[in-house]
């Protein structure tokens, strides 16, 4: 009788194929840790004052804050009161990158945070509830000497969250407020060497514009991007893990239509998720280098999300295929209290991305959650797919709760089999255990090391040696589901291997009136296999 290759294969084996998948995945750790840089770099940008008198500011010409065609400057205000200089004639500039660098297509793309910084004067206090309203516009160039071309223009506003941890007297005038940072703007691409943000704070006293928003000394911005070594290095782990999972899904595939019989509802799981792994894994982002594709970064919350979907579907119907005593086995529509959740979950947090990151294509200024309703609408998103998430949990945990008790139950049957048949069959309920348990090892392994990552200070130094932590974590995780989902197609492929005769289920020791199952969906040509007859019992009477 054959069934799948897990089943057959003995512990040995297994060890070694445990063991060769486990040196694999301490490579990945490896190859992020030591051999990658840290994933991103945050730079910081002072923005330069510039004067500019002439109408139509944005429309006529670019200002420079150094270079040779650099803008005129100013100091402070103070200067620009004693020359009369109003506030709608001061522009904000920062030039991206730092003078005497360059940036990269293999920097993937650009984040900027914005922090202002504002003295409190009595006669100009920060109002409660202060908004600042931004007229913001970027351009980039390839060359020094070429003209600046706009990527962008947006008037942006944004709230200012300040405090202020003095007492508001004449002797504190001049103190700094601490304010929080405001998010300012995201780029998916780097495709251009070059980068000018000009920034404007127009004031219309009449229409309430920029009134009651304080003395702003200075505007800072802090840049994160990719670093460009471990863009290559992950660019290379996923042209390596790509052909990998596409040959074992062919070849899983393959032994599935070589048996008689249609696949069965866990096969064709199985082979969706490989599916979804492939899709993460296709080096797309190649052409991202010579491309300016902005969409590349809401392309990858699309794949990643379409994967998380599928591997949490994935592990509702293995334990379901698995469950004793169940009837609606080999149907999806058996799993719709389950899977609702993560289709609900999943097409809100799809939504969520598009409100942020679907806005971003065309205004890189964008963020939703500079308005009240924009704030509310992605809370309620994200409340609804973490209650989703909950419920989805929930329902996972009660399932392999009910697995592992019906397993136990069921081996009450054992004694009565013969010796050989006895270890035949506690050797199968050992691989499923274990198989379940790496299960849980794996979502634990992601949990732990994304805390570690967000509590360490970026990388550990052991001697001469020196620990990227980010990037081991990016790089392991990733290694580490490409790894999972590699040994759930190689070990549920059919296996070709036959037991004889003496093997039938007339050596259980059971009677005729009686069946033992375990109740799961994969079968071979003649019917159910080997480790999916051990559960139910039907005593007739």
């Amino acid at each position: 009788m054959a069934g799948a290759i897990i089943e057959n294969m003995s512990t040995r084996k297994l060890c070694i194929v445990g063991g060769i998948l486990l040196v694999f995945q301490v490579i990945a750790f490896l190859v992020g840790g030591l051999i990658a840089p840290s994933p991103t770099t945050a730079v910081p940008y002072m923005s330069v004052k510039c004067i500019d008198v002439r109408k139509n500011h944005h429309k006529t010409k670019w200002l420079m804050p150094w270079g040779p065609n650099h803008c005129e400057k100013l100091k402070d205000f103070d200067e620009a009161i004693s020359r009369q200089i109003e506030a709608n004639d001061i522009v904000f500039a920062v030039h991206i990158p730092l003078p005497s660098k360059e940036m990269s297509p293999w920097f993937q793309f650009m984040l900027f945070i914005m922090q202002l910084d504002i003295a409190f004067k009595m006669d100009n206090d920060l109002k409660e509830n202060a908004e600042i309203t931004l007229d913001v516009s970027l351009a980039y160039r390839d060359d020094m000497f070429n003209d600046w071309q706009e990527i962008a223009h947006a008037i942006e506003i944004r709230k200012l969250k300040c405090t202020f941890g003095s007492p508001k007297t004449l002797e504190s005038e001049g103190r700094h407020y601490d304010c929080d940072f405001l998010p300012f703007m995201e780029i998916g691409s780097v495709a251009h060497k070059y980068y000018l943000i000009n920034i404007r704070l127009p004031v219309n006293e009449r229409k309430g514009i920029n009134v009651g928003i304080g003395e702003i000394k200075d505007i800072r911005l802090v840049g994160i991007h990719q670093n460009g070594g471990f863009t290559k290095v992950w660019f290379a782990m996923k042209t390596f893990l790509t052909p990998s999972i596409l040959i074992i899904m062919v070849w899983y595939w393959r032994r599935i239509t070589l048996m008689t019989r249609a696949p069965v509802l866990l096969e064709k799981v199985i082979f969706a998720l490989g599916i979804s792994m492939t899709f993460i894994n296709i080096p797309v982002e190649w052409f991202s280098i010579g491309f300016d594709w902005t969409w590349m970064l809401l392309f990858g919350d699309i794949r990643q999300g379409i994967f998380y979907a599928m591997l949490l579907s994935f592990w509702i119907i293995f334990c379901g295929e698995h469950m004793m005593d169940q009837n609606e086995r080999n149907r999806l529509s058996g799993y719709w209290k389950q899977v609702g959740p993560i289709a609900v979950g999943s097409f809100c947090l799809f939504i969520f991305d598009m409100c942020e990151r679907g806005v971003q294509l065309k205004n890189p200024f964008y963020s939703i959650w500079t308005t009240e309703v924009g704030t509310e609408l992605a809370m309620a998103f994200i409340i609804v797919a973490g209650i989703c998430l909950c419920l989805y949990f929930l329902f996972l945990c009660f399932m392999v709760f009910q697995v592992f008790r019906n397993i136990s139950g069921k081996q009450s049957s054992l004694p009565a089999m013969s010796k050989a048949r006895r270890l035949h069959y506690e050797g199968l309920i050992f691989r499923f255990k274990f198989l379940m348990l790496i299960t849980l090892a794996c979502a634990a392994m992601t949990v732990i090391f994304f805390i570690v990552s967000q509590v360490t200070e970026g990388h550990w130094k052991w001697g001469d040696i020196t620990i990227q932590v980010n990037s081991a974590f990016f790089t392991g995780i990733y290694g580490m589901w490409n790894l999972y989902v590699f040994a759930l197609m190689f070990l549920y492929a059919p296996s070709h291997k036959n037991y004889g005769e003496d093997q039938s289920n007339g050596d259980l020791g059971v009677s005729s009136g009686e069946e033992l199952q375990l109740t799961t969906t994969i079968t071979h040509v003649d019917g159910p296999t080997e480790v999916y007859k051990l559960a139910r019992k039907e005593a007739q009477e």
